[in-house]
């Protein structure tokens, strides 16, 4: 994701802040000032690290949805933390619904293992301190301290389970709600409903953020709001595209580029024509791929004519032609990859792109609607 850095690593993933991280921190720091005027300073730093601790609890949660995906052999590029919470991007949603519902409830399972752990413990501290009369339950909460700490840190991870167990995509409760619909009806019609319910929930959340005046809850709505169509989306998407071999869909007409072509070879072809990236050929044999970034990079860092050989990308993701357009968009996805080379066993045909499918699925959605529409009629003839 754009705009965030690493801060760690675990079992193969990137752990990364977002730059707004920051915004969360400096409010925590700006709220508790506030709530201790005779320490503000003091009062600062608490709500700092009381943020750094809640999102740790956030990491906690998502590395619970990543561990368990690892452990159905789904890659795990990154966890992302952002003021309104964590996202790990797991490079496919799982093909089976038993899976989709470990990994789903992963997360929150973790945040109940820790709201078990710290309830023991702000049950011990909460004792002592009320014993020793320092003060009512009430009046612990809103100074900084060990045991407010623990009690924010506590109700935080119980508000965590609560509140991704509500049935909406993308929030885990939604996707266990589709993994148990799955168990009976499919993926597709499984995603249909989830998202629907997904997005009236969004609505009524909305409403009532709008109402009490919460901003917060607003934006919440408007995330599981388009999160659950984009989730209807991309499962329409994966049966469209289940439908069709890339060996149907490849630029079986593409220009492509000898060893002995230059730079500017590539630039007449740019000019006169739609394709944007060639394969270098030997003969029949593929040995690079020139995109247009390589060609405008070229452009932009050499004053001499080179050979397209030295801008040539010699590492690429090569495909069957009998795999599916779904299984190569969710390969380029994982691979980071945005072309791929389409192989018939040894023989070279073409290049297929993540645009190339993209453009793919929107033909073939107007033929399956256009195929629809035939039935309609022969139905009401």
């Amino acid at each position: 994701m754009n705009w965030s850095f690493r801060i760690a690593q675990v079992r193969g993933i990137d752990i990364k802040v977002h730059v707004t991280f920051f915004l969360i921190l400096l409010l925590g720091a700006i709220q508790w000032a506030g709530m201790t005027p005779n320490a503000p300073a003091e009062g600062a730093l608490f709500g700092v690290v009381l943020m750094i601790l809640l999102f740790t609890c956030v990491t906690l949660h998502e590395l619970g949805h990543s561990i368990a995906a690892q452990a159905f052999g789904i890659p795990v590029r990154e966890i992302v933390l952002l003021p309104l919470g964590g996202v790990a991007l797991i490079s496919k949603n799982p093909d089976k619904p038993l899976h989709e519902l470990i990994i789903a409830i992963a997360g929150p399972l973790v945040n109940v293992a820790i709201a078990v752990v710290l309830f023991f413990v702000t049950g011990a501290t909460l004792r002592a301190t009320l014993l020793d009369g320092r003060g009512t339950l009430g009046e612990l909460i809103m100074q900084p301290s060990l045991e407010t700490l623990l009690l924010w840190l506590l109700a935080a991870n119980i508000t965590l389970v609560v509140f991704n167990m509500i049935p909406a995509f993308p929030l885990d409760g939604g996707r266990v709600f589709r993994a148990l619909l799955a168990f009976f009806l499919g993926f597709p019609r499984a995603t249909q409903i989830a998202s629907t319910v997904g997005q009236v929930l969004a609505i009524a959340l909305g409403v009532l953020g709008f109402i009490s005046g919460n901003f917060i809850l607003v934006l919440i709505a408007v995330f599981v709001f388009f999160g659950a169509g984009q989730e209807q989306a991309h499962a329409q998407a994966k049966t469209v595209l289940q439908t069709r071999r890339v060996g149907d869909a490849y630029n079986k007409h593409a220009l492509s580029l000898q060893i002995g072509d230059r730079v500017s070879r590539v630039v007449d072809y740019l000019l006169t024509s739609y394709q944007p990236d060639y394969a270098v050929m030997q003969g029949n044999t593929i040995i690079g791929i020139v995109t247009r970034d390589d060609v405008m990079r070229a452009l932009a860092e050499r004053a001499e004519d080179c050979y397209v050989t030295e801008i040539m990308q010699r590492e690429f993701l090569r495909v069957e032609a009998t795999r599916t357009l779904d299984e190569v968009r969710q390969l380029l996805t994982e691979q980071g990859s945005r072309l791929a080379a389409v192989f018939d066993g040894s023989r070279y045909l073409g290049l297929i792109s993540l645009e190339d499918i993209a453009e793919a699925f929107a033909v073939l959605s107007f033929l399956e609607r256009q195929r629809q529409l035939r039935q309609e009629r022969e139905w009401i003839s």
